[in-house]
């Protein structure tokens, strides 16, 4: 007896002494969650951060102005600083560079511009200490026309025949003529009469870029093989470049192509946009195709164990389309078809609402089950700080961080490197070079692939070469590795702490996700776990200085949160703790916030509820009163 009257005195002790924890839940016979019952084991790739480099620019180890696999083995160690899980390389295979290897002359060898096979087996052997996974680009559309493939089959070769798009034209006034009006990603006509063999070839990118058939069962096999082929040297999945543009239409029954329809607000008959390209991309077979492909991979590893091999598609397609890549009810495909909506959907001018509706595009459509990713850029699209502005890098790469799956960064990107301006006469990529001096800027992609910037040194410490194949940022001295590990809130060290708190976080790997525009100023995200933190990701996308009400949106939030990430612009300081209903955010500013309570989790009626842990000492002395009165 004395016994429950002391635990009834305890219960009256803490209501006195913290009354707000007197509040009376409605259930006394709550069935608590096992503490650390998290769900099963996540895959390695699901919470991954991605790490994109593009060779050519990453590090150069021989001085000839071209970085190289011993360079990016030799800074492997960096991208273990980051807090990355898996880097993806584009391609590093034998090419005549026409461009920049994605004309591939032999899909299982090194250019030697890169090195050699066992330099590939040293970077190999590199990662695995450092525990980062490498990921190849890649290119199944085409290869180079330099290729033995291709001059075997414009010889006529009956084993290589058929191996890519032939057609012999059409004749009209007793002259020849391509087969169909479509057209080169890369400007003008899609077909290039090869006089050798006397027919026209299919090249959706540079006319040294032939498209392989992928109606020939021989090209599937032949590059499923490929794919085994890099498998066993250990690589843990592929990137697939330019997945919509496999397959094209069928010839009808006369071996006839069909002309693609015109858009209205495109008059230069040159250019891409000129068509609607509804028989050249996104063809049903395609989605089959990398069906095909991800049964390779699983099938490897059905054999030979070990980790998921993973494969990430490149497709700028209709949403609709691009969620098809998943897989469906009886067939799995790639893990990760890239989100590429973050470049696709936003601009400089974006407001919150424009971020909100972005981010719930890809989510609300993903299918159950599925993965989640989040790409801010690559060597295709302007720089993120160049796109979207330079005081927003940390914004940005605070929101992929936070929000549900995966990421993929490229180079230079946690740095907040910017275009560079590059001259017609310094222009190499044939996307701009196939153009003229007057419009050429707006086709090139060499500002975003310029070298990466390690110090303050010579060629930024990229290469001691005299020329590097691409010029060097001016902006080198002030965005740099080397100086920016200095800065306690530089972008390099935000992006590092965000990646910290992510890996040792539960929330942010495996919680919830809520994502409102709290006004057109100011973006919330928030995620949230049972029995774990819930954490509030913050951007003032907008200029002036913002103070919100975050009860009003989020009122199950408590009234104080604890700051855990700041940036520059922020005037709280991790660890201070912030008022939730009335928070200021400087112009630009962006911070996460965490609760500082810990929670057990319970069910009642059918509901998950969730009880502070001072709550659940209550909760006994009340079960203790209880059993007193009775």
């Amino acid at each position: 007896m004395i016994k429950y009257r002391l635990i009834a005195f305890l219960a009256v002790l803490l209501q006195l002494h913290c009354p707000t924890l007197g509040q009376p839940y409605p259930n006394y016979h709550a069935d608590f969650v096992g503490i650390g019952e998290h769900g099963g084991d996540l895959k390695w790739w699901q919470t991954a951060a991605f790490y994109q480099i593009y060779p050519r620019s990453f590090k150069d180890s021989n001085g000839d102005g071209v970085g190289d696999l011993n360079g990016i083995a030799e800074q492997l160690p960096y991208l273990k600083e980051l807090g990355i899980t898996a880097t993806w390389l584009s391609p590093i295979f034998t090419s005549p560079m026409a461009d920049f290897g994605y004309d591939i002359a032999n899909f299982t060898e090194i250019a030697p511009i890169f090195g050699t096979m066992a330099d590939f087996e040293h970077l190999m052997e590199v990662a695995k200490k450092l525990d980062i996974k490498i990921i190849l680009d890649f290119v199944p559309n085409h290869s180079s026309d330099e290729c033995e493939w291709f001059r075997r089959s414009a010889a006529r070769d009956p084993e290589f025949k058929d191996f890519y798009v032939w057609h012999p034209g059409r004749m009209e006034n007793g002259n020849r003529h391509p087969p169909s009006n479509w057209i080169s990603v890369f400007r003008g006509s899609a077909w290039q009469w090869h006089e050798g063999r006397q027919e026209f070839y299919l090249h959706q990118f540079v006319k040294k870029q032939p498209d392989l058939n992928y109606r020939n069962p021989k090209v599937r096999e032949t590059m499923s093989n490929v794919l085994r082929f890099w498998l066993s040297k250990g690589v843990s999945g592929f990137r697939i470049d330019a997945v919509p543009h496999v397959f094209e239409i069928a010839p009808d029954n006369q071996n006839q192509y069909r002309d693609e329809p015109r858009n209205d607000w495109d008059n230069d008959p040159e250019d891409y946009g000129y068509l609607q390209h509804i028989y050249t991309k996104d063809q049903p077979e395609t989605i089959d195709l990398v069906y095909s492909w991800r049964a390779v991979l699983d099938a490897f590893q059905r054999e030979h164990g070990g980790e998921d091999r993973i494969l990430m598609a490149e497709t700028y397609s209709p949403i609709d389309i691009v969620m098809q890549y998943y897989g469906n009810a009886t067939t799995e495909g790639a893990q990760l078809p890239f989100n590429f909506l973050l470049i696709s959907e936003l601009s400089n001018s974006s407001n919150a609402h424009a971020y909100e509706g972005t981010v719930l595009k890809w989510l609300q459509h993903m299918p159950k089950g599925r993965t989640a990713n989040w790409v801010l850029g690559n060597h295709d699209q302007p720089r993120v700080g160049s796109r979207l502005g330079k005081d927003r890098v940390d914004m940005l790469n605070m929101l992929t961080a936070t929000l549900p799956g995966a990421s993929v960064t490229y180079q230079g990107e946690e740095l907040g490197m910017t275009n560079v301006w590059i001259s017609w006469k310094d222009t190499v990529d044939p996307s701009a070079c196939n153009t003229n001096p007057s419009i050429y800027e707006q086709y090139s992609r060499d500002p975003e692939r310029t070298p990466f910037q390690w110090t303050d040194a010579q060629d930024a410490g990229f290469s001691n070469a005299s020329k590097t194949w691409l010029p060097i940022a001016v902006d080198y001295k002030e965005v740099n590795v080397e100086l920016e590990r200095q800065k306690p809130l530089s972008h390099l060290n935000v992006f590092k702490q965000l990646w910290q708190l992510r890996k040792q976080s539960q929330t942010l790997q495996r919680g919830e996700t809520e994502v409102k525009a709290l006004s057109d100023a100011v973006l919330a995200v928030k995620r949230y776990l049972e029995r774990d933190s819930t954490y509030l990701t913050l951007l003032n996308i907008y200029d002036g200085v913002e103070t919100i009400n975050l009860l009003q949106s989020f009122p199950d939030l408590p009234p104080q949160l604890k700051v855990v990430v700041v940036t520059e612009r922020s005037q709280v300081k991790v660890g201070d703790l912030v008022n939730s209903t009335s928070l200021q955010l400087q112009a630009k500013d962006s911070l996460v916030l965490q609760t500082t309570s810990s929670y057990y989790s319970y069910a009642t009626n059918g509901e998950a509820r969730f009880l502070p842990v001072l709550g659940v000492y209550l909760w006994l002395a009340q079960v203790g009163l209880y059993l007193t009165n009775r």
